[in-house]
């Protein structure tokens, strides 16, 4: 039953972690010579909304790509998890826990405590440094 589940999930492009991560694969590149993996810096285009659709930011609305190392604890858990092994011009749609987003406490008077959160991801590009 699993093997069923993980390849319809594939197929289709949602896997789902245990965790509650949902990780959606929205488009692939044609061609992907390299995967990001801990430890890589990113380059990330992405837009974060409430699962009641409000938008609480959006690196498109300052024309600039979000970069960061994956894996290092520079973001939430949820991003940390949802965005390996993916090629650059990849893109994703993460629903967010808030077990792996803000928890709780949520993000100042922007994210409440236990909010699911919905980000549109892009990778821009991958490096080393």
């Amino acid at each position: 039953m699993k093997v069923v589940f993980v390849l319809a999930a594939c197929i289709f492009g949602l896997i789902e972690a245990q965790n509650g991560l949902q990780v959606d694969v929205v488009s692939l590149p044609s061609n992907c010579q390299q995967k990001s993996q801990n430890g890589d810096f990113l380059s990330m285009h992405y837009t974060g909304t409430l699962t009641d659709g409000k938008k609480f930011d959006s690196s498109f609305d300052r024309n600039q790509p979000f970069r960061f190392r994956l894996g290092a604890g520079q973001v939430i858990k949820g991003w940390d998890l949802g965005l390996t092994d993916m090629c650059p011009g990849e893109k994703r749609k993460l629903t967010i826990p808030s077990s792996l987003g803000y928890g709780q406490r949520g993000a100042g008077n922007v994210i409440p405590g236990g909010a699911t959160l919905l980000f549109d991801v892009e990778l821009v590009s991958i490096s080393n440094s």
